[in-house]
This record gives C-alpha cells, sequence and structure tokens, in this order.
C-alpha cells in the first residue's frame, strides 16, 4: 500500500514562496508518474502540475506555469513543489498524487488517473 504524506504548507504573503513536500512509502519511487493537485473551498480539485515516472515530462497548469516548479529526489522517495511569487488565488489546500507507470497511456493532468493520495496541506496566500 501506498501512502503519500505532504508538508511544507503554511501562511505567506502575496509574491512569498513555499515549497511543499511529499514523501512516498514505495519501493520503487522511481516507477510512479507524481503529481500535485489542489483543491479552494467551494471549488473542485484541479490540476497543478505533473511529472511522468521517468523525470523528463513534466505538465504545467497554465496558472502555474513560471512560478510553480516540480522536482523529485527518487533517492529519498520525495517529489517536491516550488512555489514562487504566490497569490491570493493560489490558496488551496495542496494534495500529492501518485500512479504506478504500469497504467499505461494516461492523462497525468487527469486526477482519475492517480489511485494514490496524500491527506493535503494547507497553503494560504494574504493580501
Amino acid at each position: 500500500q501506498v501512502q503519500l504524506v505532504e508538508s511544507g504548507g503554511g501562511s505567506v504573503q502575496a509574491g512569498g514562496s513555499l515549497r511543499l513536500s511529499c514523501a512516498a512509502s514505495v519501493r520503487t519511487f522511481s516507477n510512479y508518474h507524481m503529481a500535485w493537485f489542489r483543491q479552494a473551498p467551494a471549488k473542485e480539485r484541479e490540476f497543478v502540475v505533473a511529472n511522468r515516472w521517468n523525470g523528463v515530462t513534466t505538465y504545467y497548469a497554465d496558472s502555474v506555469k513560471g512560478r510553480f516548479s516540480i522536482s523529485r529526489d527518487n533517492a529519498k522517495n520525495t517529489v517536491y513543489l516550488q512555489m514562487n511569487s504566490l497569490k491570493p488565488e493560489d490558496t488551496a489546500s495542496y494534495y500529492c498524487a501518485a500512479a504506478d507507470r504500469s497504467v499505461g497511456i494516461v492523462d497525468l493532468r487527469d486526477a482519475k488517473t492517480y489511485n494514490y493520495w496524500g491527506q493535503g496541506t494547507q497553503v494560504t496566500v494574504s493580501s
């Protein structure tokens, strides 16, 4: 059973930065597609960024391009989300998600692709 544990959330002022971490309890972390989604109150969960299992391909939501970046450390079974130039509209609970590459050809921007989810970490950006 895969467990994902996020950390690093908090409160910052607009223009600030945060780095989220997601530690995965898996045997071979490099076999997993990893992604971040977020959900604001009264809104649907939305895609933020995804990284293919091989680390080569990354997808970003238009709303975070140029401000957010994903990275992974396979030796530490951890994926990171560096968030810069934060805006109040980035306020949400952020969720880490994972899917084994055996799922085949999938849309990494679709939440249905992922069968493992973390518990979420809150990010609040004040103006």
